[in-house]
């Protein structure tokens, strides 16, 4: 009999539930143009879903400016300030769905560069989270992704540093990074804005993988933290598979595992994570 052991932290998080229940609400209320600002969430299946009911999602700046009247809801990522200057200038109606804990950094971004400290986020810089990060800071806000890029940064040693991260990102990357930062004697203020989801859903995540034979994690092509969640199960699973729905299972692959674990991305809903169960559950 196979056993399989499914993530208690599997799925939706606080703040992509928030943002999702927020757009069928307005895709189910509104009669006007609903737009999002980016992708909701990074999961394609909810993006086509609200597609079909006619949400349409913006890709860019360039795009928001051809927008005439309606609505536009900011993504869970959260965007940088000129955004709400755009909308607010083209008096379009904003329905803001950031993240709570991603607002939180804007706010300490902002006042950290008000004491006169420089900020350096701590994450990748491209994801759409960053990029709204760094847009509520000073031209000379950097990000950084790896201890390496430590080295190439060109850093005054009498300005003050205030550093902050990615929601999402590796706990112990950063840790780490922070140490090689604090090491070169800079005065540094650290705040660790990884959220605890995200934090309890690495630790569960990588407990789990360690104890089974294979490991799945279930997500979005595009989800940061699913990726960063596949990254940890490899570091202790060997055979560990990233899907995206549970189409992409193979049962051949799984055939030879006894014990399997199953965790899922922030951004992957809860129907897809009982289809994939039912299908690991299953006797091949």
């Amino acid at each position: 009999m196979r056993e399989v052991l499914t993530a208690k932290s599997a799925g939706f998080c606080f703040g992509v539930r928030k943002a999702v229940e927020t757009v069928y609400r307005e895709a189910e209320e509104n009669r006007e143009s609903v737009c999002t600002y980016g992708p909701i969430i990074h999961n394609e299946e909810v993006v086509k879903d609200l597609e079909r009911r006619g949400i349409r999602v913006l890709h860019g700046k360039e795009e928001l400016e051809q927008v005439q009247g309606g609505t536009v809801i900011i993504r869970s990522h959260g965007v940088g300030k000129e955004i709400y200057e755009l909308c607010e200038a083209k008096q379009l109606r904003i329905v803001d769905a950031t993240c709570p804990f991603v607002s939180k950094i804007h706010r300490i971004v902002q006042e950290e560069n008000g004491k006169g400290r420089r900020v350096l986020i701590v994450g990748n810089p491209n994801h759409p989270e960053v990029e709204g990060i760094r847009g509520w800071g000073r031209a000379d806000t950097e990000v950084l992704d790896s201890e390496e890029m430590v080295e190439t940064l060109h850093l005054e040693e009498d300005v003050p540093l205030s550093i902050v991260a990615q929601t999402t990102y590796n706990l112990v990357k950063f840790e780490k990074i922070v140490d090689k930062i604090s090491n070169l004697g800079y005065d540094i203020a650290c705040f660790n804005t990884i959220c605890n989801a995200t934090k309890e859903r690495q630790t569960e995540a990588a407990k789990i993988a360690a104890s089974v034979d294979g490991m799945i994690v279930i997500g979005g092509q595009s989800s940061s933290n699913t990726r960063k969640l596949v990254e940890i199960c490899r570091g202790v699973c060997e055979h560990t598979y990233f899907v995206q729905t549970a189409e992409d299972i193979s049962s051949e692959v799984l055939k030879p595992f006894r014990r399997i674990g199953i965790t899922a991305g922030a951004s992957t809903p809860k129907h897809i994570i009982e289809e994939v169960q039912t299908i690991v559950r299953a006797e091949f």
